[in-house]
């Protein structure tokens, strides 16, 4: 994962979890085969963070050995258990710190990824999920009022921070914080939300234990099976399709973009970017299948920095996002649909651009053209529509 090399993760596993009942603490009880926190750490792993701190009690030290971490004792609250681990690090401090619940053990690696991302241009950020149902008051077992879930979300982990900033907000808190986030509001700083999963689930009541068996279940299903050479082990395979549309209307020029080539034409392409039509079809099939929404969300018009743009850092930010949820992309499509200019002349030198974008061979891109009978927009040669379609596989 990018910037795995300078970031350090925190897993906080000090707790006591006296809600799930039973005598210990939900982190170290058994899940599929081996503790909660074992399956937390190897997600960190997997995703490819080497500096990995542990937070633990005192008397968990016996539980905790072997683990491939750095342990460090927590304190009477999580705010002081955290700080701990913070003050550990600060020793050699990297440039990212992502703060991880132990008790969330199935953590997507896109989750992560989004919090890695948004850390390129934020000091902190944090996964959540929009609230989706009616929220009610009640006293006493009955409901006594209701409220407005707009703007509400519920929270996740880990939750990532530039490491100096959030040293010197947990060095500030005159108080216990629920979470890292409120702890660096406390001390002014603004977080932005990126995307949460069901999947991350934290388990706090016994019947967490049993929907979170059964994705692990789910995960294992084709374990010592192969596919393409590929181990399926870990994991249950996969496949998704998504789809993409894009139009695009000249404007005055001498040249445009289609699927990363450039050709001479009499009129360009009118866009905030480079207004490559293909390929901007092409990344929205991609987002489409692993259902992270479109160009829009990732890379809004409305930021001027990314006026002008060159297409390719959209479909090549698509691409990683879709390595780095664990998909393979197995071929896409994309059909260009103009009067002019022809595109068959150029639709190899568009399939060998698109393949070296993507790090993908040219036998698994197909570009085509199509007119539409000189109806439409496109008949009246007034702009240029693509659609699209791409398959991803997890194995």
């Amino acid at each position: 994962m990018r910037n795995a090399e300078n970031t350090a993760v925190v897993i906080v596993a000090a707790g006591r979890g006296s809600r799930m009942g039973g005598g210990m603490p939900k982190q170290w009880r058994q899940l599929g085969g081996k503790p909660v926190v074992a399956h937390t750490v190897a997600a960190f792993q997997d995703a490819g963070f080497a500096r990995i701190c542990l937070v633990i009690h005192p008397e968990d030290a016996g539980l905790a050995a072997g683990l491939p971490v750095s342990l460090v004792h927590g304190g009477a609250t999580r705010s002081d258990s955290v700080r701990a681990a913070l003050e550990h690090l600060a020793q050699d401090p990297p440039a990212r710190v992502l703060i991880h619940d132990a008790a969330r053990p199935l953590v997507p690696r896109a989750v992560i990824a989004e919090v890695m991302k948004a850390l390129d241009t934020h000091t902190a950020a944090a996964p959540a999920l929009p609230v989706t149902d009616a929220l009610w008051r009640g006293t006493d077992g009955v409901v006594t009022g209701t409220q407005a879930r707009d703007g509400l979300f519920r929270a996740q982990t880990p939750q990532g921070f530039r490491f100096d900033a959030i040293l010197c907000a947990h060095r500030a808190l005159a108080h216990d914080a629920a979470d890292d986030v409120e702890v660096i509001r406390a001390a002014g700083g603004e977080v932005w939300i990126t995307q949460g999963s069901d999947e991350n689930l934290k388990l706090t009541y016994p019947i967490d234990f049993t929907r979170t068996e059964r994705i692990l279940a789910e995960r294992q299903t084709f374990k010592g099976q192969t596919f393409n050479g590929q181990a399926l082990e870990g994991s249950k395979m996969d496949i998704r399709l998504g789809n993409g549309f894009d139009v695009h209307a000249f404007t005055e020029g001498d040249h445009l973009w289609l699927c990363g080539h450039k050709i001479a034409h009499e009129r360009g392409l009118l866009g905030h970017s480079d207004a490559d039509v293909g390929m901007h079809a092409l990344t929205d099939a991609i987002y489409g299948a692993l259902a992270q929404g479109d160009i829009g969300r990732h890379f809004p018009p409305s930021d001027p920095q990314w006026k002008g743009a060159a297409s390719h850092i959209f479909l090549r930010h698509a691409v990683e996002l879709a390595a780095d949820m664990g998909y393979r992309i197995a071929n896409v499509d994309v059909t260009l649909i103009c009067e002019r200019p022809k595109i068959t002349p150029h639709a190899d030198a568009m399939r060998a651009a698109l393949g070296e974008i993507m790090g993908l061979e040219i036998e698994r891109i197909s570009v085509k053209a199509s007119t539409s009978e000189r109806l439409g927009f496109t008949g009246r040669e007034e702009g240029i529509a693509a659609i699209t379609s791409a398959t991803l596989v997890k194995p």
